[in-house]
């Protein structure tokens, strides 16, 4: 089977390199983008299954960048990240199909279970719901 493509949208290159870590151990291929410019190159070179995408970045900004990805390949998942609790602008994120937003700092085990909820949803028996 195809190794499932994640793409990692922020300007910070800590952020970026952390999370491609994580999803290149969890068997992904992954590409890394510092701006909008490209990242939406990378999407129409590589049609990744899933972006995480920060919500804040120069030039382009999230909701932009997700406009874009979604007028390429509506089928593409987005994952939105952001630094504070932009409530209208994650409200307008989920209008325009990103499925979900993490706030930084966040749990890097939750984000890794919620992209792989999100690749494998179907696939597999083996998760359990988290939470009380």
């Amino acid at each position: 089977m195809d190794k499932k493509k994640v793409l990692i949208v922020d300007d910070q290159n800590g952020i970026r390199v952390l999370l491609m870590e994580v999803f290149s151990s969890e068997g992904y291929e992954t590409f890394q983008a510092s701006n909008g410019k490209l990242a939406l190159e990378i999407v129409k070179n590589e049609t990744p299954n899933l972006v995480l995408l920060d919500m804040k970045i120069p030039g382009m900004d999230g909701l932009e960048i997700l406009k874009h990805i979604k007028a390429i390949n509506k089928e593409i998942k987005v994952i939105m990240m952001t630094a504070y609790g932009e409530l209208d602008m994650i409200k307008e994120a989920t209008d325009h199909g990103a499925l979900m937003h993490f706030t930084k700092p966040f749990d890097i085990d939750e984000m890794r279970m919620a992209v792989n909820l999100q690749l494998h949803g179907g696939e597999s028996n083996s998760w359990y719901a988290i939470g009380s």
